[in-house]
Parts: C-alpha cells; sequence; structure tokens
C-alpha cells in the first residue's frame, strides 16, 4: 500500500497555495513603504503643508479698492517678494534681530561650559550622589517654558522677590533686572536655567560610551584627572559639542516664550523684542498675515542658512584634523 499524499489546505478545504517568489519579493520591498505612511502622512500635514503655505502667504498681499468696503473691495492679489523686502528693510526686525544676538551671545557660552561642566563632574569616578545631583540638574528642563519665566520674573520683581528682601537688610545695592542691561541678565537667566540640564545630560552620555581602557592608559602614562579632561574627554565628545551648540543656535533664534512673558512686568520688553515676537504682533495684533509669512520665512531661512553653515564648517574641521 502506498501512504495517502499530504495536502495543505486553507479555508473549504482548498490546497492552500505558497505565493511565487516574485511576489514575496514585491512584498518585501513594499513593506517599509507601509511603516513609513503614517510618519509621511503627519510630516505633510503638521510640517510640510503649514511651511508650503507660509510661502504662499508671503508672496500675496492684500489690494484695496476705494475705501475697502463692499464685497470685491478686497482681494488678495500676487506681491512676488515685495513683503520679503519690506520685511528685510524694517528697523523693528533688524533691531529684535540685534537683541537676539546679543542674547546669544550670552545664552549659548555659559549654557553649553556648564553643560560641559556638570557632565565632567559627573563623569568623574569621586562624585557622590551622581543619580540625584543628574536628577536635580536635568529637573528644570522639564518645566515648560512659559512655567520657567513666570516663576522667575517675580524672582525679578523687587516687590515680592525674597532676593530682593534679602539684599535689603543687608544694605546690599539691589540690581534692577527687568530695565537696562539687566534684562539682558535675567532673560539669559531664565533660558540657561532650563537648558543647561538637556545639553548636560547629551554629553554626559557621550561621556560614558568612552571606552574604560583609554583612561586606564592615560593612569597608567601618569595623566592626573584634570588631564584626562582636558586631552581626552573633552576631545572625544566634540561632535555632542558640536550637537548641543547646533541646537542652542535654532533656540536662541526663535526666541519667544522669555520675553512675551517678561512683558506685562516691564515695560523695557516691547511687541518686537525678537524677530518672532514681531512676527506675531504682525499676524495677531495688525491681522497682517501676508507680511507675518514673509517675516518667518526670513527666520526661517537665516536659521537654516546659519545652522548648515555651522555644520559644515565643523564637518570640515574634522576632516582636517582625521588627516592629520
Amino acid at each position: 500500500m502506498t501512504s495517502a499524499r499530504r495536502r495543505s489546505y486553507g479555508v473549504k478545504g482548498a490546497p492552500y497555495a505558497h505565493p511565487s517568489p516574485t511576489t514575496t519579493l514585491k512584498r518585501a520591498r513594499s513593506a517599509p513603504y507601509f511603516f513609513l505612511l503614517p510618519a509621511t502622512i503627519l510630516f505633510a500635514l503638521f510640517f510640510a503643508l503649514p511651511i508650503g503655505y507660509a510661502v504662499w502667504l508671503s508672496l500675496h498681499k492684500v489690494q484695496v479698492k476705494g475705501l475697502g468696503l463692499g464685497s470685491g473691495a478686497r482681494s488678495e492679489v500676487w506681491a512676488g517678494f515685495e513683503n520679503h523686502t519690506d520685511a528685510l528693510t524694517d528697523s523693528e526686525l533688524l533691531d529684535g534681530a540685534l537683541r537676539v544676538l546679543g542674547y546669544g551671545a550670552i545664552v549659548v557660552p555659559v549654557m553649553l561650559g556648564l553643560a560641559l561642566v556638570f557632565a565632567l563632574m559627573l563623569d568623574s569616578d569621586k562624585v557622590r550622589l551622581a543619580p540625584f545631583t543628574r536628577l536635580a540638574i536635568f529637573l528644570p528642563y522639564a518645566v515648560p517654558g512659559v512655567v520657567a519665566a513666570l516663576l522667575w520674573g517675580f524672582l525679578y520683581l523687587p516687590d515680592v522677590s525674597p532676593f530682593y528682601f534679602v539684599l535689603e537688610k543687608l544694605g546690599l545695592p539691589q540690581p534692577e533686572l527687568l530695565d537696562g542691561g539687566g534684562l539682558y541678565a535675567a532673560l539669559s537667566n531664565i533660558a540657561i536655567w532650563g537648558g543647561t540640564g538637556f545639553n548636560m545630560i547629551v554629553i554626559y552620555t557621550s561621556l560614558q560610551a568612552i571606552p574604560a581602557e583609554v583612561y586606564e592608559a592615560a593612569k597608567l602614562d601618569g595623566a592626573t584627572p584634570l588631564q584626562i579632561a582636558l586631552r581626552i574627554k573633552i576631545p572625544m565628545v566634540a561632535s555632542s559639542l558640536v550637537l548641543t551648540f547646533f541646537f542652542s543656535i535654532i533656540a536662541t533664534l526663535q526666541v519667544f516664550s522669555e520675553p512675551t512673558t517678561l512683558k506685562p512686568l516691564t515695560n523695557s520688553v516691547s511687541t518686537t523684542w525678537s524677530p518672532l515676537m514681531k512676527v506675531h504682533r504682525d499676524a495677531f495684533g495688525e491681522g497682517d498675515i501676508y507680511s507675518a509669512a514673509a517675516g518667518a520665512v526670513i527666520i526661517a531661512v537665516a536659521t537654516l542658512v546659519l545652522s548648515f553653515g555651522f555644520l559644515r564648517a565643523a564637518n570640515s574641521r574634522t576632516k582636517q584634523e582625521a588627516a592629520r
């Protein structure tokens, strides 16, 4: 007797048909696109589409006929680069850009310097309570920018600040932090307090990835902890420093929450203190969304040019050092 032939059955007893190699290959090639589809849709709806709409608005303007009354008196017409030209020649936007540059000159080096020092200290073998210290340094980053600005804003007010009360009792001078040059220090302090923790975590993670054998070899050669930090650790985390500097530049050029939150507390912060504040004023204060869109496009282009220019310079320097 011969044994019964085994057959594979699918639904309703029909033999199961195995897919051909061509079909399997097509499915394998198309699978990544199905995984990318949700992210692509979200990117298009909430990133690419708003950017495209802002660019489109920046190239148009409203043309008013007669007194601007009645239907058809206001129409949207093509303006080309007229809005961009007006924005680039606007003294308020240029003054805001200069203020942001001064603000960034304080924030970026101080914040990254503190982040590097804290990361090196936490990476030391002699540090105590490292988990608690990491959490304490990182915790301000978890506080929303508006909340942080409100907290520090009340600490800057002489009538309610405990710091001013202590200075008054000690007979020490009381600085004016919401006026003049002190305003830059006040705004910079909020950004440094909130951003140091994040940058510290990035640098500290990079330090943890350095093999322990590198430190052991340096100690055998008689290197001190300071020499190890300056000649080994900092050069090996240069890529992380570049990354944090890149993020800091973008955040500085887009400063908005801190001066906007402190504005009700002082007359020194105008509605055009920063370029983004001017864009907000034009769009929601004056109702000129076309000029606001042109200003937003200019800020985005400036951020893109500065960021990629810095990255290109950093990459070229890295290649030169590697060639040596």
